[in-house]
């Protein structure tokens, strides 16, 4: 039994919108979602992320009524067909879509990759959804939100510090850690945020080990380490943080978007066990 969180991602494809076509029935969006999801759970991993990986380049909201319309069935179907703790993200930062998905749908957690910072982006300027989640969380209360702090493809406006300032050896130890652990607090305090997310500058390149370090140093809650995990760096990651969640490795030749590779998750899965 696998004793933190190992969560994998489900790469869909382009969802449909009202003005764009997409060629690939949902039936068959549906049918691959469950087989890699069942995949991962036969296997023993804890949980599985849905993510529109196909809609790049990402608006900083999805709005469109079919887009919403199409993953909210397909979460649904995947949630009725396994046993994982499912989530849902919608990129590039539609948090409170998501939310209103994993309630119709019965998800049990979103990700959200600007809760509390605005971040400048491939986007553009994104602002915190904090607030945007605020109502829908009073009302319907039980959906968790793991955040990204320092979140890939983006630099933090906040504080004009990304993940390379904030470790850069001009700052002394101190200082790294006071912004660190401020910015920690904003999360858990003003955010609400159940877990943070912890990547690298981009998809598929893990974050510092001494970022993961000093965050779960500060974090009252669970630290999950969200790109770049391999079976070479797993050991150290695992060691401080709470979980995983692993997209580009698991899939065929290491890259973000192929079809699961049954082989490479799980040998993931069985490396996970011999730490833990």
């Amino acid at each position: 039994m696998v004793k933190k969180e190992v969560i994998g991602v489900i790469h869909l494809p382009r969802l449909p919108r009202v003005n764009t076509r997409v060629e690939t029935p949902i039936e068959h969006i549906i049918e691959k979602s469950i087989l890699e999801s069942k995949q991962l759970d036969e296997l023993g991993y804890t949980g599985v992320i849905l993510e529109n990986f196909g809609d790049a380049p990402f608006n900083k909201r999805v709005l469109d009524p079919l887009a919403i319309a199409y993953m909210s069935i397909i979460t649904r179907e995947v949630v009725k067909n396994t046993s994982l703790k499912v989530g849902v993200n919608l990129l590039r930062n539609s948090g409170r879509e998501a939310y209103s998905i994993a309630i119709a749908a019965g998800a049990k957690f979103i990700r959200v990759n600007a809760l509390v910072e605005t971040i400048v982006s491939d986007s553009g300027i994104i602002e915190p959804e904090a607030p945007r989640l605020s109502v829908v969380r009073m009302n319907y209360p039980g959906v968790e939100v793991y955040a990204d702090i320092l979140v890939k493809h983006a630099a933090s406006f906040r504080s004009s510090l990304g993940i390379t300032e904030a470790l850069s050896p001009v700052l002394s130890k101190g200082s790294i850690e006071d912004y660190l652990r401020e910015l920690i607090d904003e999360y858990v305090e003003r955010g609400k945020a159940n877990a943070l997310i912890v990547t690298g500058l981009k998809t598929g390149e893990p974050p510092p080990i001494r970022l993961i370090e000093i965050i779960k140093k500060y974090s009252p809650i669970p630290v999950i380490v969200g790109s770049g995990v391999t079976i070479d760096n797993l050991e150290n990651i695992l060691k401080y943080s709470d979980g995983i969640i692993v997209g580009s490795y698991i899939r065929k030749n290491g890259k973000a978007g192929n079809p699961l590779d049954p082989i490479r998750a799980k040998q993931l899965i069985l490396k996970i066990r011999e730490y833990l």
